[in-house]
Formats: C-alpha cells, structure tokens, sequence
C-alpha cells in the first residue's frame, strides 16, 4: 500500500483489512520517498493515496477498497 503518514484514507484502509484478517500490509511511504511516488504514479496512472495492492492487483484507492469490501469482493482477493 502506498501511503503518507497523515492520510486518513490510508489509515481507513489499514483498520478495514485489519477487520478483514490481513495481519501485516507493506507501506511503502511516498511522502518520505519522492522516487516511489513517481513509480506509484507511473503504475496506477494516479496521484493520491492510498493506492492498495493484493498481490498483484490494484484495488485503488480506500473508497476502492470499502467498495470491493461492500460488493463480497474483498474476501474472494484475500483467499487468493
């Protein structure tokens, strides 16, 4: 998951996969690395965050991920 330390998004997501079971995420902090905020951007085509990864997919951003979640998505990329 791409992140900043004081995006509220970010730590939305974390507390939504945290109920979902997923025990450790990777942050990768953009706002300490500006290298990995321009491969985040050059990857998903998008300047915010988060930006979440599962395995190889891209979910997007937190309203991304609470979506997926909403839809019985979330649950089927995790078992993966």
């Amino acid at each position: 998951m791409y992140t900043t330390q004081v995006c509220p998004y970010c730590q939305r997501a974390k507390a939504l996969l945290k109920q979902r079971g997923v025990e450790h995420v990777e942050e990768i902090r953009i706002d300490l690395d500006p290298v990995q905020r321009n491969h985040m951007m050059e990857i998903t085509g998008r300047r915010t965050v988060p930006q979440i990864f599962i395995g190889d997919t891209h979910v997007g951003g937190c309203d991304d991920l609470m979506a997926l979640d909403h839809a019985g998505g979330l649950h089927t990329l995790l078992q993966a």
